[in-house]
């Protein structure tokens, strides 16, 4: 394995679907293996980077733009990038794939009504009484990926079994050691 590709890992779905808890549960389980990892959830993201966008079509592409060059600049530095966002549309998550080597694609899946009841904020409630405008999965669409390299059913998998199958997943296509075995950073040379 070739320590010095990063990749990203991108989860999207629904709020409410599990996103940030799973990349929050993966994240330094890939630390322990050695990775240099950083994880870019979409509310932060939104409030230091993406300030003044809304949530329209238009905004909500250049959003996912925005973290899309980030986690790729990073990626190409060796760093394993956790990407948690919402990413509604199928065309912005395609472009971010296109300019990234290595880009996994995690549908982290779950029903509307899961969602709604895991939502302390009561975003849902709000969005199905009509006070939340272009409220994905509600009064905006979500485009599932067709064909994820990974899907996360977190209505009946807990956040443990959810973060095994990425982790081995990762594994399988060498893009991580197994669990005990850590990457050597300081046996590789440095990037030219």
């Amino acid at each position: 394995m070739n320590v010095d590709n990063g990749f990203v890992l991108w989860l999207t779905g629904l709020s409410g679907a599990g996103k940030s808890t799973i990349a929050n549960a993966v994240a330094p389980r890939l630390a322990e293996r050695g990775h240099r990892v950083e994880v870019l959830d979409g509310d932060e993201v939104r409030t230091n980077l993406c300030q003044g966008l809304g949530f329209s079509r238009e905004d909500r592409d250049t959003n996912i733009a925005r973290i899309g060059y980030v986690a790729g600049k990073l990626a190409k530095h060796g760093v394993a990038v956790v990407v948690a966002a919402i990413s509604p549309y199928r065309e912005a998550r395609d472009k971010v794939r296109a300019s990234v080597d290595d880009f996994v694609e995690v549908h982290v899946a779950a029903p509307v009504t899961t969602c709604a009841e895991r939502d302390v904020k009561g975003l849902y409630a709000k969005a199905l009484a009509g006070e939340i405008k272009n409220f994905t999965g509600v009064s905006d669409p979500y485009e599932e990926p067709l064909e994820p390299e990974i899907a996360l059913h977190t209505e009946r998998e807990s956040v443990e079994q959810s973060a095994e199958q990425v982790l081995a997943w990762l594994e399988a296509r060498g893009l991580s050691l197994p669990a005990g075995e850590q990457l050597d950073l300081d046996a590789v040379p440095a990037s030219r």
